[in-house]
């Protein structure tokens, strides 16, 4: 099977461009040389399949930072029939360099020049076939973002492959030990073929940056901006969230208690009131979780992100981290298993380690989940979103002390550079991609993790045999006891605890335990819950759950990032402890103030 290997500098739309020629079928895996897991997808070329490789973006082959000794690394030990470039044609004068230096690779090239949009707004003109002729590769010009170009694309790469030849790594590795005269080549070829404008203007992102950069004004707009997204969540996303729990529990009355009616009562009661009431409570959230990111795609997408790690910079700076880091605190709202990961930019190891620190205190989706339940339970539907932003101060304050205390041990002198894109916004097909991965990826999680653990609760909430499911006489009850003079001080009681300790695998099943502890689901869970707790132990609850450990799969990239169980095990005691003392002082503060 033939191997195409796409390179391109960050930011250029690469992963755009793998997303809509791949599809669906993406998968991870890993290859020989490489130390960490990379994207990969078969996809039909011509008349035979074709594997497309994602490499991480770098921004020179010869470089030595973490993405660019993968890329080097897989270059040396894989057969690769193509190298497919891409670059941001309003930025080739810093990006040719990539494209000259995978040229004496003396691999078969296709240069896709992304961003043919924004060149030609901002009066960037490129002659394609002379820079064609010059680099000896055929070039063309591309928006991943509206798919203009694609088709050209898939036609060149279909040609390029028919005739190409696999280039063995042990020629690759002849000709990565040398660099011969880039930087004269590159200036040649921008020179006479490529014409950029003095200043590339764009004034709409001027005018908005006067605002959104604001030195005074610049913070409480990125502020007001996310609080506004959580209203809009809950505005949009209750009648969505109703709807689905009408439909659940509809499901449940007229087809499957009938069709389990002559049922054994264990097995009737497992499959209702433990996997279905379970798993259903959770999918009931799917709407507010769809538009969450749909939301912080567009923020994402538009350029926004950026500019909020320039405005963070100097106070993140103050507490051992960059820019970069309050970016990953952001990427940790979705989830903290891709944030870890994208701290390989940093290459400061001190610097990774103490962000990799903060990260799994961001309120990740899944921890959102519990939030909006809770929420929607026991708060006023005017209260709700000022309950669920205050949460999201408590993370970036508890990501803060962290920071602070951890950066003596932890100190980095590394640069934060960065360049701001100007505002974009994401297309229609963009948020919906965005919005059915994450569906798919709540589904995974259903399938490996929410399953097992509402089963699991069902069980010892259940047994022994005889004893009042819930009760302080089932197993659930004797771990609840065993846990009580720990959490009875910040209000959890033995039902809450047992979430607490399924949630460690994964927060999702979190919701689903409480509706198998209750035996209940859908509105009839939230009305109990609200006449068994008050705010203050919910709130206290939501605290725990926003700061101690985070789930299994974060534990074990926290693992496969810093190479440390030694830094693992800090991570893990360091959150419980932050998160006992946190949830006890709010706790014992509204009581002794009457509430």
């Amino acid at each position: 099977m033939k191997r195409i290997a796409l390179l391109g500098m960050p930011n250029t739309g690469k992963s755009t461009f793998f997303n809509r020629i791949t599809g669906a079928s993406a998968r991870v895996g890993n290859w020989p040389g490489v130390t960490i897991d990379l994207m990969g997808a078969k996809v039909l070329i011509g008349s035979e399949m074709v594997e497309i490789v994602d490499l991480p973006g770098i921004y020179d082959l010869h470089g030595f930072s973490d993405d660019e000794q993968v890329v080097r690394h897989f270059l040396e030990n894989n057969a690769i029939d193509m190298a497919l470039i891409i670059l941001n044609s309003c930025q080739l004068d810093r990006q040719l360099s990539l494209a000259l230096q995978l040229k004496q690779l003396q691999l078969p090239c296709l240069l896709l020049l992304n961003m043919a949009d924004e060149a030609k707004r901002f009066g960037v003109s490129v002659d394609a076939e002379k820079m064609s002729q010059q680099l000896g590769m055929p070039v063309l010009m591309m928006s991943a973002k509206y798919g203009e170009g694609y088709k050209a694309a898939f036609d060149e790469i279909t040609r390029v492959l028919r005739h190409a030849l696999p280039v063995r790594p042990e020629r690759m590795r002849e000709v990565l030990a040398a660099d011969d005269q880039i930087e004269q080549a590159m200036e040649q070829v921008l020179k006479d073929s490529v014409h950029i404008p003095p200043r590339l203007s764009d004034d709409l992102t001027m005018r908005l940056d006067r605002v959104m950069l604001h030195p005074w004004f610049g913070l409480p707009i990125f502020f007001g901006v996310m609080y506004l997204l959580f209203q809009a969540i809950f505005l949009l996303g209750t009648p969505l969230q109703t709807g689905v729990n009408w439909a659940l529990l509809a499901f449940k009355d007229y087809a499957l208690i009938p069709l389990l009616a002559s049922a054994p009562a264990w097995l009737s009661g497992l499959l209702i009131d433990g996997i279905y009431n379970g798993v259903g409570t959770v999918a009931a959230f799917v709407p507010i979780i769809i538009l969450f990111f749909l939301f912080m795609a567009i923020v994402e997408d538009t350029g926004y992100l950026s500019r909020a790690a320039f405005l963070m910079d100097a106070l993140m700076a103050r507490m051992g981290l960059d820019g970069r880091s309050f970016v990953m605190i952001l990427m940790g709202f979705g989830c903290n298993v891709p944030a870890l990961m994208g701290t390989r930019v940093m290459r400061s190891r001190a610097l990774r380690l103490l962000t990799m620190l903060v990260i799994p205190l961001s309120l990740c989706s899944a921890r959102l989940q519990v939030f909006i339940f809770i929420t929607a339970a026991l708060f006023s539907p005017k209260a709700a979103p000022l309950v669920l932003f205050s949460l999201y101060l408590v993370s970036f304050s508890a990501a803060f002390l962290t920071a602070v205390l951890f950066k003596r041990r932890l100190v980095s002198h590394e640069p934060f550079v960065l360049e701001l894109p100007p505002y974009r916004f994401p297309t229609l097909r963009q948020m919906v991609l965005r919005g059915w991965h994450e569906v798919r990826h709540f589904l995974h999680r259903a399938t490996k993790f929410i399953v097992a653990g509402v089963v699991l609760v069902w069980l010892l909430t259940h047994f022994p045999s005889g004893v009042a499911p819930g009760s302080s006489a089932t197993w659930a009850g004797d771990i609840g006891a065993l846990l009580g003079p720990i959490l009875d001080p910040v209000g959890i009681n033995h039902q809450l605890a047992i979430a607490l300790i399924f949630g460690f695998v994964a927060k999702e099943i979190v919701i689903g335990s409480l509706a198998v502890i209750y035996g209940m689901e859908g509105a009839a869970l939230t009305h109990h819950m609200a006449a068994s707790l008050d705010w203050v132990q919910a709130y206290s609850f939501m605290l725990f759950t926003l700061i101690y450990t985070p789930c299994l799969s974060t534990v074990a990239t926290l693992k496969n990032e810093s190479k440390s169980w030694r830094f693992v095990a800090t991570s893990l005691a360091w959150s419980i402890g932050l998160a006992w003392v946190v949830s006890f002082a709010f706790y014992q503060t509204a009581r002794a103030l009457g509430y």
